[in-house]
């Protein structure tokens, strides 16, 4: 029982309000009790006091024989329920009255007398004050002095105490139920915000921010109802700033497992791509070494090791431009060029091949054309895209370089005849090592990475490089941004 009123901050108020209450309440029931009789005794004797005093000022002034009506008229006063006369040495006598006989005065003295010594014993005077005075004087005439006891009506100060003593049982059962019934509402209205606030802070531990306290008190619990409303606001924004983190935390190590995983993908193809030319050259070195079969042609072979190592030198370098880009993140220079000049270049570089296979080269390019970028990059597109366009194309094929101008950016695109690209490997062709027939690819010293190539570049400059079959042949072509263009 204790346990749980220790843990009960209704039942810890509700306990003290009853106790403080009942407490109270007693309290002002007993001085009441005490308070209110005794109070009244006091006014009733100055009452009697005041009046006795004039009795006396008229008895002064007559004589003991005509002092009868005096007395009788006092008699009837209904604060007064009994007087006595005495000489000044104490002896008992007869009061002058003209209305009752002398055996019925001293019975009712008599009687009086018993109730007011009852009374006496009964209690002291602060706590049951009987209505008794005494009085000296002397009548008109007469130097002999008397004593006049005049004896108050103390029964209706012991009817009100007895009043309070025959209701304390139903206001003993008032208090206690008013008692009960303040406690229970007092303890309610007190531990009500408490309680909200004690609900509150649960659905905030366990990171439910839903909800609004009502801020209606002005009190420190109002001002503690603020500050979990703005202490509430401030986490649901940190949350939400927290999920996003965690979401773009995800998305980076779900890009960074898949980036580690195409590295890992592309070192294993690099691998092999590069042990089959080593294998070759190794195989043919070994069969001229010791003069095995067809290989005793030593200047034949060694022909075609040179030209396989030459194509090796090739893969090699494109690796290494590869591993170039992997970190040209942190030192990527960029400035303004002439792309124009870089294609003619491109096309220089393979005038022989154009002029052996007699294939047509149509231009349709600017006088100029400004680009921001790393001039030298953009220059292994032009060459890579160029430079496939002729070795792939059949003889006598018509190739159509075109640069196109629009108000934010130039279109390159190479397009050439005579071959198509099957639709199932249009999706694949710029993957590592992609080759659309490997047989006639390696023939032709392709290493399946310079698209791959063209691709990782244009990514480095916002751009993309897209491949589609036309009705003739196949089309290259990619976006630039103009110099100064700002998107």
């Amino acid at each position: 029982m204790i346990k749980k009123i220790n843990r009960s901050l209704f039942a810890k108020v509700f306990l003290f309000t009853t106790i403080l209450l009942i407490f109270m309440s007693f309290l002002v029931y007993g001085l009441l009790a005490w308070f209110m009789p005794h109070s009244y005794s006091i006014e009733l004797n100055d009452a009697l006091d005041r009046q006795t005093h004039n009795f006396i000022r008229e008895l002064e002034q007559v004589s003991i024989e005509e002092s009868g009506g005096l007395f009788d008229t006092f008699l009837l006063n209904s604060a007064v329920n009994y007087i006595s006369l005495y000489t000044d040495n104490g002896q008992s006598i007869p009061l002058p009255t003209d209305q009752e006989s002398t055996s019925d005065i001293q019975a009712m003295e008599a009687a009086v007398c018993e109730e007011n010594v009852a009374l006496q014993e009964a209690s002291s005077y602060e706590e049951a004050p009987a209505l008794l005075s005494n009085y000296y004087f002397s009548f008109h005439g007469s130097d002999e002095r008397y004593l006049l006891t005049v004896y108050g009506d103390a029964a209706r100060v012991e009817e009100l105490r007895s009043s309070f003593v025959n209701l304390f049982p139903l206001l003993l059962f008032s208090i206690v139920i008013t008692a009960l019934a303040a406690s229970v509402l007092y303890s309610h209205m007190i531990t009500k915000p408490v309680r909200r606030i004690s609900r509150i802070s649960k659905e905030m531990s366990a990171l439910n921010l839903e909800w609004q306290l009502e801020e209606r008190r002005s009190d420190e619990l109002g001002t503690l109802e603020k500050s979990l409303n703005f202490l509430s606001r401030k986490l649901s924004g940190t949350l939400s700033e927290l999920q996003l983190a965690n979401q773009k935390l995800e998305q980076d190590i779900t890009l960074v497992r898949e980036l580690e995983q195409a590295r890992l993908d592309f070192f294993s193809a690099a691998s092999h791509e590069l042990k089959t030319p080593v294998t070759i050259i190794k195989g043919q070195l070994e069969g001229m070494l010791f003069k095995i079969g067809a290989y005793k042609d030593r200047e034949k072979y060694l022909a075609r090791a040179l030209k396989v190592t030459g194509n090796l030198e090739r893969m090699v370098d494109e690796i290494l431009t590869l591993s170039r880009l992997e970190t040209a993140s942190a030192d990527f220079q960029t400035e303004p060029f002439d792309y124009i000049p870089l294609i003619y270049g491109c096309i220089s570089e393979v005038e022989d091949f154009i002029a052996e296979k007699e294939l047509k080269l149509n231009l349709s390019l600017p006088s100029s054309a400004l680009l921001s970028g790393n001039a030298f990059l953009i220059g292994k597109v032009f060459s890579n895209l160029i430079g496939n366009a002729v070795k792939y194309s059949p003889q006598g094929a018509e190739i159509t370089v075109s640069a196109t101008e629009t108000p934010n950016q130039f279109t390159f695109s190479v397009q050439n005849t005579g071959t198509h690209i099957p639709d199932e490997d249009l999706p694949k062709i710029f993957d590592a090592f992609f080759r659309t027939d490997p047989s006639r690819n390696r023939s032709t010293g392709g290493s399946g990475l310079g698209l791959y190539i063209v691709q990782k570049i244009l990514c480095h400059h916002k751009s993309k490089c897209r491949a589609e079959n036309t009705l003739s042949g196949v089309c290259f072509s990619f976006d630039m941004e103009k110099d100064g263009y700002k998107g």
